[in-house]
């Protein structure tokens, strides 16, 4: 469902714009239960168990995904970041999960959190500063896992790339690390004042990792979904994960739509390093790759490098076949991640030499809109939005 019309979104974007701001082995597997059983009676505003609200076909074409919230503009994966996006018009809000050393699924980009929080502020933490191999890379730094969700909440959360977005440090400790649960609250919420379901699009990280420390993500966050009425196949969320077999274990839990995120064609998902599978993604984005996806996923969430691969000078080639081979098999496409800074896009659309400044944004979000794409992340919402409403409904993308 739409979370506002088109004028009201093509305002709120041109006042924020104008302020400058297999696994082999792993079977696909249905859900035990096609909407299975809540475990509590939470009102189902903000999505069900097939509820007659219908399911994410009937989101707006394309859809517009607040990434990490609206974090072109607060610092992400925060209450304030979230409710941003939504404010702004965001179809869907994306929330990324890992666990606290007591099990509690809360929302990060990464488990490592130097870069995100002031913990390096707090001296009664500085003991835990260590170094860790996470998905075959060393990181250093304080992880959540080394945290109680007590602990955890005494830290605020900061902007993670100031040089690039000075004035999201305006807002650095004014929220802290969100729970899962506290998200779904805060949507049902919304979705009870608004009359309209807030949808959720939901990663799991380095789910491999974590369940070698005894933290699987899957289960707890299937058992939040069944309580807040979010496990059902018409439910308000996306499930996802750059691991298949996360998105596998998830089929087997619970019915939501579920998308497989899919980085550079030269690399592994880590849970087929793991499992000693030779495929990459090149392999995953053929059509017998995608018809594999197919068999346990709804859609796809490649990176737009998939999509309009860019040459060595940073410019915009010919398109792939992948969102034809994509639909072809019933898939969906959320492909990532559109931004509005010069660092970030392709070289034809920056403008001057800044890499903090804005580029033409619109015109490389209308380029992606023309591949027929069904959605997109974006950090900026608004910009997503405006560029989208040429698209909603009446003109046909031209690779569709």
């Amino acid at each position: 469902m739409t979370q506002g019309g088109a004028a009201r979104r093509t305002v709120l974007g041109a006042a924020v714009l104008a302020a400058g701001t297999g696994l082999t082995g792993l079977a696909a597997g249905t859900a035990s239960a096609a909407g299975g059983s809540s475990e509590s009676s939470v009102p189902s505003a903000g999505g069900g168990h097939g509820d007659g609200d219908g399911g994410f076909r009937g989101l707006p074409y394309p859809t517009v995904i607040g990434h990490r919230g609206a974090s072109g503009y607060r610092p992400e994966h925060t209450l304030g970041s979230y409710q941003l996006a939504l404010d702004l018009g965001a179809d869907v809000v994306e929330q990324d999960l890992v666990p606290t050393r007591d099990g509690h699924l809360v929302c990060r980009h990464e488990n490592e959190i130097g870069g995100t929080t002031d913990v390096a502020d707090h001296r009664e933490f500085a003991s835990r500063r260590t170094t860790k191999s996470v998905d075959g890379v060393q990181v250093t730094g304080w992880f959540t896992e080394d945290f109680t969700l007590a602990e955890l909440k005494t830290l605020r959360a900061k902007e993670r790339i100031p040089a690039v977005r000075q004035r999201n440090t305006l807002y650095d400790g004014q929220w802290a690390v969100p729970t899962f649960e506290e998200v779904l609250r805060w949507a049902d919420r919304e979705g009870r004042r608004r009359g309209e379901r807030v949808w959720l699009h939901v990663e799991t990280k380095h789910p491999s990792y974590f369940r070698s420390l005894g933290l699987g993500l899957e289960e707890p966050l299937a058992r939040l979904l069944r309580r807040y009425r979010r496990d059902g196949r018409d439910a308000a969320v996306f499930l996802q994960s750059f691991e298949p077999s996360s998105i596998q274990r998830l089929s087997r839990l619970v019915s939501a739509p579920r998308v497989v995120l899919l980085s550079a064609a030269g690399t592994r998902p880590w849970d087929f390093e793991q499992a000693g599978d030779p495929r990459t993604v090149a392999d995953l984005v053929k059509p017998e790759g995608l018809k594999w996806i197919a068999g346990f996923a709804q859609g796809i969430g490649p990176t737009m490098d998939l999509i309009l691969p860019r040459d060595a000078a940073g410019r915009l080639g010919a398109p792939t076949t992948l969102v034809k081979d994509a639909h072809a098999r019933g898939l969906l496409l959320h492909p990532y991640t559109a931004r509005n800074e010069n660092s970030f896009l392709p070289a034809e659309y920056r403008r001057g030499t800044d890499p903090a400044a804005y580029g033409d944004a619109l015109g490389a979000f209308r380029t992606y809109f023309e591949q027929g794409i069904d959605g997109i992340f974006t950090d900026n919402p608004d910009t997503g939005l405006l560029a989208a409403e040429a698209f909603r409904p009446g003109r046909r993308p031209v690779n569709r």
